[in-house]
């Protein structure tokens, strides 16, 4: 069996969501960085941790310290979500479990533009919040949170992206995140520039500390 190369780093995703799982990925790859990305399907199977935090930097905090003590990883941990104006903020930090964790997000996509079916166009913004955090040796040594301002859409179009995409209207574009190409959506979106800001510091580091092992 080869040894390990000392330069690459094992960095845990944690989250089982595929979506998110494919667009940190994407932000990870071919930027120079000695990493090997392990996803929580790889591991013994965990209970998910409970999200009581009352940010979405809190939320991400928590995530990456419960996968990090379980695995003994260098950690990723994410919370993000879509808060509406018109809502009060909602749905927020509750975007995954809105309405019931086996609530489809169809279902979920439909009740966001019912309850805006009578808004004014200019009381239509909302915005999609992206907070990552870092964890090794027991601390979390980054975060960055990040987001995208948009509107909610009147009705739900495309098929891409994932979660609440087909209704989040961005004016840039003149499209929802639904009909982005993934490229597209990745230089715009929340979940990209937080990711953006986490690369310019792994790089950063790993520049002046080639070969650290960023686990227990």
């Amino acid at each position: 069996m080869p040894a390990r190369d000392p330069r690459r780093v094992k960095l845990l995703l944690a989250t089982t969501s595929e979506g998110k799982i494919r667009e940190q990925r994407k932000s990870l790859e071919n930027v120079g960085l000695e990493l090997d990305i392990i996803t929580l399907s790889e591991l013994s199977e965990l209970e998910p941790p409970e999200e009581p935090g009352p940010t979405f930097r809190d939320n991400a905090a928590a995530k990456a310290l419960y996968y990090h003590r379980a695995s003994g990883l260098a950690t990723l941990g994410e919370d993000s979500g879509l808060v509406v104006d018109f809502l009060d903020g909602e749905p927020g930090v509750h975007s995954a479990r809105w309405l019931g964790h086996d609530t489809t997000y169809d279902v979920k996509n439909a009740r966001v533009v019912e309850l805006l079916s009578e808004a004014p166009e200019a009381e239509r913004t909302a915005r999609y919040v992206s907070a990552v955090a870092l964890v090794e040796h027991q601390s979390v040594v980054f975060v960055s949170e990040a987001t995208c301002e948009g509107r909610i859409a009147h009705e739900p179009s495309g098929e891409g992206g994932f979660g609440y995409d087909p209704i989040f209207y961005y004016p840039p574009f003149g499209a929802t995140m639904g009909e982005l190409t993934a490229e597209q959506k990745n230089g715009v979106s929340h979940r990209g520039k937080a990711m953006a800001s986490l690369v310019d510091f792994l790089v950063s580091r790993q520049s002046r500390q080639p070969g650290i092992d960023t686990a227990t």
